[in-house]
Formats: structure tokens, C-alpha cells, sequence
């Protein structure tokens, strides 16, 4: 609970940096869960089959990719607050096109700048949280986006159930709009970055935001450190992405991608996107079965979330990843168990299929869910942060892509056993990648995790760190 008193503690500003970005978090996770809940009466409507159903959710995330790799850059070059505004103008005007299409296709292209619109939000997002957050509350502030999505999830399940009795899947998606153009209308009374003003020679306005961030922090000895790092960072006309792509913040790049990579890969939005099939396949009918159950599921996941949230900043990061990765891969054990053997379970089958999608989920958001936001933020220095996020979330929705475009697919070719037999491959590899690669961030200011990367991967001792310090220290 001591995390939590720091957010207590912290500046109205940093308090209402973290609420507009978990904002954006909700409004991303109602739209993972709603389509789901749309596309069993979309189904219906325009008659869909399996690999139709499989390219509208896709769709969504094409159109992320394609925002994650322009987030970056739209970050750097209009602002941190800008980009977020306009997502939420961009998704509520997206979202009222989905709701009023009229065929397949111009529900694809909504749903396909819609995505667009998301992919920029999961990029720029967790930067702008990690650059507005004093060090002590970053982590919580961070995991608040991922907690807020959570939340959008159970929102968008319980409204495609209220929804249900009429069919309504037009109110479902366009329902969505209102929430983003509050958010959009919080989000303007904001300031950028201090480092975004740094990044444009603001100096003025970054000092004002430091101060009002951090009331008590010595605002010039802040500034100073940002500006010799951005310099640093700029030295020898270097480009960004030449930079990421060269020692020392190769290493960093490449941990950052490929766990990105993993975040997705091993199967989580394959129950988001498709829970009401999954759940058929598992046995349960009616529309409390297939859109309460996996509201439940969802609750359960944000008390773990919260629980990641009360302790991140004190236990660390790598702790909590560690867990919440191998309870996935019991999880997955417990499935392939339950689907190959079924009859073994007798009629608790249905019941212990629902369990290891719930304990799959909860280790999921204790861990990765909580943790993405936390590493997309703090991995790189602060000229490359908003490009390494971008390239994070680029991989992870990717990687969101695939599964999104295979899960029923496999559902049907390899069955339950042979679909999460290969998620539990995958979460064992994300297991040991994330154990010999992931640094320990806690309590570490932005502009000391650059030593991490520079020293081969491990921190340097630390009176060889306090050395750096002072040899670094302005005159």
C-alpha cells in the first residue's frame, strides 16, 4: 500500500496525467471487448463466416500496426498531448462509422481506421505517463493504463449484454464515442512532456510543467540532466533509428521487440476477441454464458491487475512478470489436460475449462498486462522512448495480427488440446526470454536506465553509478 500513498502524494497534475491516460486505457479495452460481443448479432445480420469474422477483428488490428508505427513519430513531431486528443476525436468519429455500416467491407474500413487510431493511443500513452510521473509513482501510474483497460473490457462485455435481448450491435460499437470525446475534452487542459517542450527548446514551458508536476523538485538540476541526455542522445547527427539499431541500444531494441512480441503471441486477445465461441466450444449457451462469464473473467483479472498495481514499485518489476507468466503457463497445462481428457473430469469438464481461462487471464494482466505499459515507457532513453514504444507496440500488435487471424481457425484444425498446447509453448519461451533478458527498472530515474543498456545488459555497481553521477553533474 505504500505505492499507493505515493500516488496520494503526488501533484494534481501527475494525478490528472495518470486519469486521461487510463481514460484512452478504457475506451481501447471496451473496443477489444464489445466487437466481441457485436459479432455474435453481426453474425447474424450480414451472415459471416468463420474467416470473416476472423478479418473484421483483424482488421482493427492491421490498422493498429499501422498507428503504433506512425505513434512514434506523431509524438516527436506534434506533441504527447496533441497525439492523445486526437486519438479520441479519431476514435469517436471511427467508432459512429462502424455502427452505421451497411456490409461487411465498410465495417472492415472502419474498423480498420478505428484501429489505426488505437495503434497511436498504445504508443504514445505510456510515454506520455512515464514522462509526466515523479519516479516513485511511475509504475503505478503506468500499470493505471493497463488497469483502466481492463475496465473497458468488463464495460464493453456487460453493455453487449444489455444490448443483447434487441441485437443491437449498432448502439454496441457506437456507444463508444461519448466516453472519447469526454476524454478528449479532459486531455486538452493538459500540458505536454517537460522533455517534449526540451525536445522543441521550450524551455520556459518545461520548467513550468516540472514544477507543477514535482512541486518540491529542484527544476533546473531536472532540467540540466534532461538537456545533457538529450544531447548526449543527439551527438554526431546520429538518426533515431540508426541510434536503436547500434550498440549500446541494440540490446534494448531488441528486448523491447521481441517482448512485445510475446506479450501477444501467446494468446491472450484470442480470448478477448473470440471468448463468446470459446465459450460455446466449451459448453455453455445463451447470452449470459457467452457475455457475463467473460465479464467474470475480466474481474478477475483487474483484482489481479490492482494487486500488481499496489506492489509494483515496491516488489519490482521482474518478480511480478515472472509470476504472472508461469501461472499462464500452468493455465495452458490445465487446459490441454482438461480438452485432451475431458472425460476424466466427468461433468466438472465445462466448469475446469472456465477455470484455466480465468487463471490464464489473471496471470496474464498480474503480469505482461500490467508490465507492457511499464517497459514500453522506461526501456529506452528519452530521445528514443517514443520511437521504442512504437516499435514494442508495433511487434505486439503483430503478433496480435496473427492470432487474431488463426484463433478459430486453429479451434477447428487442432482442437482445444492442440490450440493452447501451443500458447503454453510460447508462454514457456516468453518464461525464460523475460528471466535472462529484462532489467530491473525499480526506483530508477528515466535517465539512469541508459546505464543499464550501455554496461552489456546489468547495472553497474553502484558506487560506480554514483561515480557516473557525479562526473556527469553540471559544473
Amino acid at each position: 500500500m505504500g505505492r499507493i500513498g505515493e500516488l496520494r502524494r503526488s501533484s494534481p497534475l501527475a494525478l490528472l496525467v495518470g486519469v486521461a491516460a487510463a481514460s484512452v486505457g478504457v475506451i481501447y479495452g471496451y473496443d477489444l471487448s464489445n466487437i466481441a460481443g457485436a459479432l455474435l448479432f453481426i453474425e447474424r445480420d450480414f451472415g459471416l463466416s468463420a474467416a470473416q469474422q476472423e478479418m473484421v477483428a483483424t482488421a482493427t488490428v492491421i490498422g493498429e500496426i499501422g498507428g503504433a508505427l506512425a505513434g512514434g513519430w506523431l509524438a516527436n513531431a506534434i506533441g504527447r498531448k496533441r497525439s492523445m486528443v486526437a486519438v479520441a476525436l479519431g476514435y469517436a468519429v471511427f467508432a459512429v462509422a462502424g455502427a452505421a455500416s451497411t456490409s461487411v467491407s465498410t465495417l472492415t474500413v472502419a474498423r480498420l481506421l478505428l484501429g489505426v487510431t488505437i495503434g497511436v493511443s498504445v504508443v504514445v500513452a505510456p510515454v506520455f505517463v512515464a514522462e509526466s510521473a515523479p519516479a516513485g509513482a511511475r509504475g503505478a501510474l503506468l500499470v493505471t493504463y493497463g488497469v483502466a483497460t481492463v475496465i473497458g473490457i468488463i464495460v464493453g462485455y456487460l453493455a453487449a449484454y444489455l444490448l443483447a435481448g434487441a441485437g443491437n450491435w449498432r448502439a454496441m460499437l457506437g456507444l463508444a464515442a461519448v466516453p472519447a470525446v469526454l476524454v478528449a475534452m479532459l486531455l486538452a487542459r493538459i500540458p505536454d512532456t517537460a522533455r517534449w517542450y526540451l525536445l522543441k527548446g521550450r524551455v520556459d514551458e518545461a520548467r513550468r510543467t516540472l514544477r507543477r508536476i514535482e512541486p518540491g523538485v529542484d527544476a533546473q538540476r531536472e532540467l540540466d540532466e534532461i538537456s545533457r541526455t538529450l544531447r548526449e542522445e543527439s551527438s554526431g547527427g546520429v538518426g533515431v533509428l540508426r541510434e536503436m539499431l547500434r550498440r549500446p541500444y541494440l540490446r534494448a531494441t531488441l528486448f523491447v521487440v521481441t517482448l512485445g512480441f510475446f506479450i501477444q503471441i501467446t494468446g491472450i486477445n484470442a480470448i478477448v476477441y473470440y471468448s463468446p465461441r470459446l465459450f460455446e466450444m466449451m459448453g455453455f449457451h445463451g447470452d449470459f454464458a457467452l457475455l457475463i462469464l467473460p465479464a467474470l473473467v475480466q474481474v478477475a483479472a483487474l483484482v489481479a491487475m490492482l494487486v500488481s498495481l499496489a506492489i509494483i514499485d515496491r516488489v519490482g518489476r521482474r518478480p511480478i512478470l515472472l509470476s504472472g507468466i508461469a501461472t499462464m503457463v500452468a493455465a495452458n497445462a490445465l487446459l490441454v489436460a482438461v480438452f485432451a481428457g475431458g472425460e476424466v473430469f466427468g461433468g466438472a469438464a465445462a466448469a475446469v475449462k472456465f477455470g484455466g481461462v480465468l487463471l490464464f487471464t489473471v496471470g496474464y494482466t498480474f503480469g505482461f498486462g500490467s508490465l507492457v505499459w511499464v517497459y514500453a515507457g522506461e526501456s529506452l532513453p528519452a530521445r528514443m522512448r517514443s520511437m521504442g514504444a512504437s516499435a514494442m507496440l508495433t511487434s505486439d500488435l503483430v503478433a496480435n495480427a496473427v492470432v487474431a487471424a488463426v484463433f478459430l481457425t486453429m479451434l477447428t484444425s487442432l482442437g482445444g488440446a492442440g490450440t493452447f498446447a501451443v500458447f503454453g509453448v510460447l508462454a514457456l519461451a516468453s518464461l525464460a526470454f523475460v528471466y535472462r533478458y529484462a532489467p530491473e527498472t525499480k526506483g530508477r530515474q528515466l535517465e539512469d536506465i541508459r546505464h543499464f543498456w550501455e554496461n552489456g545488459g546489468r547495472w553497474p555497481p553502484e558506487d560506480l553509478l554514483e561515480d557516473i553521477a557525479t562526473a556527469e553533474a553540471p559544473a
